[in-house]
């Protein structure tokens, strides 16, 4: 049975409401102001609070701001004499469910209470069935309460109920095909196949046969039909992994499959129709690939009907410990060790590091520590990440080309900045205009490098 509050200064206005409300079927307390309201709500869980607008020492808005942060999902519907109707519907967008002008039908005030009620209970289970989905699906192995990644979070949730492609960008070890995998996994799709291809793992004229299939006959070799992922994907999702490396010749006939949801098979002159939903990745930029000539324009548009940026670790570093902690939890469970930790040295250094592999390469070097670590503790010397004495990032071992490169742009640009900071006596903006970047720019990359400390 539903508890109500009842709110309102004056008693013969009080005592109908909570009758009528009885008469309802309905638990109902009542508060002569809105300080005993609220010292109501801070004590007892309500389901509604029905509550006066105007009132001498305590306002109704008051009362609903109170309620709110005790309960966010406790509707309230606000009481307003003629000539209030703007404050109430300024209360609405501060999370009140309605208002009822005075005076009112008493029949009509039920309505309204049960209709408040019933999207009340809507509202709760639709929670529930996110948090079940959340615990189901990939999103539930997505670690970190940084506000980036809580953002993205919400994004995926918002957007996988819908059937609108998705691109996902970020870094290479942001874990792009994790999300992937989350957004199929809270869609209606759930339970069809989920199909995912890393394009740029699969040389280009062998792409299209891996996507579309081929009839027999085809080419050498081709003694059968292949079906291809496209038709394996049908009425679930695929997954395109590094979009980018996609040949723009082969970019052509996926374009088709996202404007007319059909293609045909190499070899072939039937057209197959096919429902996917398209989900593409990208560590690349791929304005600069259109730019280039190298990516069709038509298709990065619908590609990117709704875009999602990954961040890289190094911008959620609040969220090294956490994952630290995950994935030492997962390897030590799939080692059969004891579960083990960081020291408080360890776990600085894994902070201080810039992570160029992002995610990928964190949850690498925390495998490998479990490995080496005998005891209950993991030290600085099982982590296979060293810092330079001026806190600049020591590539580690076996670095590939693309950390090689990123670290010698980074130890440039520190130095060019510093050069010319010098020259014009630390004046940003003139340095702005020397280096031909945006003042805000310049000072992000100044924070970044911790170049004031170097001046």
């Amino acid at each position: 049975m539903p508890n109500i509050l009842v709110v309102d200064d004056k008693d013969s206005m009080r005592n109908m409401l909570t009758e009528t409300l009885h008469e309802e079927g309905y638990r109902v307390d009542s508060a002569s102001n809105g300080k005993k309201a609220i010292d109501l709500v801070n004590n007892k869980s309500y389901d509604l609070v029905l509550t006066d607008l105007k009132m001498p020492d305590i306002s109704g808005l008051d009362v609903l701001s109170k309620v709110k942060d005790q309960d966010d999902e406790t509707a309230v519907i606000l009481m307003t004499a003629f000539g209030t109707i703007e404050d109430a519907v300024s209360a609405m967008k501060l999370g009140a469910y309605d208002f009822i002008t005075k005076p009112f039908d008493t029949e009509h005030l039920c309505v309204l209470v049960n209709r408040a009620l019933e999207n009340r209970r809507l509202v709760a289970e639709n929670s529930l069935l996110r948090q079940e989905l959340f615990g189901n699906s990939h999103l539930g192995q997505i670690v970190g309460k940084n506000e980036k990644m809580l953002e993205v979070g919400t994004l995926i949730q918002k957007v996988a109920s819908s059937d609108a492609s998705v691109l996902l960008q970020g870094e290479s070890g942001t874990g792009k095909e994790l999300f992937a995998r989350a957004i199929h996994s809270l869609s209606f799709r759930k339970d069809k196949p989920y199909i995912a291809i890393n394009c740029a793992a699969i040389p280009g004229e062998l792409l299209e046969n891996e996507l579309f299939g081929s009839e027999k006959g085809a080419f050498t070799g081709a003694h059968a039909r292949k079906m291809g992922k496209f038709e394996i994907a049908h009425s679930g999702t695929i997954f395109l992994d590094e979009i980018g490396d996609m040949d723009i010749s082969l970019q052509a006939k996926l374009l088709r499959v996202l404007q007319q949801k059909n293609f045909e098979r190499l070899g072939g002159t039937k057209t197959v129709d096919v429902d996917v939903r398209v989900i593409a990745a990208t560590n690349m930029d791929l304005n600069d690939l259109i730019q280039a000539k190298k990516f069709r324009e038509d298709l990065y548009y619908r590609l990117s009907v709704f875009p999602v940026v990954i961040p890289p670790l190094r911008d959620r570093i609040d969220d090294v410990d956490e994952l630290s902690n995950f994935f030492i939890e997962r390897y030590c469970k799939e080692m059969k060790k004891p579960v083990k930790s960081l020291t408080r040295e360890a776990s600085a250094l894994l902070e201080k590091y810039h992570w160029p592999g992002n995610v990928r390469e964190l949850e690498n070097t925390i495998e490998r520590a479990i490995i080496l670590a005998e005891g209950k503790k993991i030290t600085p010397d099982h982590l296979a990440v060293r810092l330079r004495r001026d806190d600049e990032v020591k590539l580690r071992e076996g670095a590939g080309l693309k950390e090689i490169g990123a670290h010698a742009q980074m130890r440039a640009e520190k130095a060019t900045i510093i050069r010319v900071l010098k020259e014009v006596r630390n004046n940003k903006r003139k340095a702005s205009k020397i280096l031909k970047i945006d003042y805000t720019t310049l000072f992000d990359k100044i924070k970044k490098y911790e170049i004031d400390q170097a001046l």
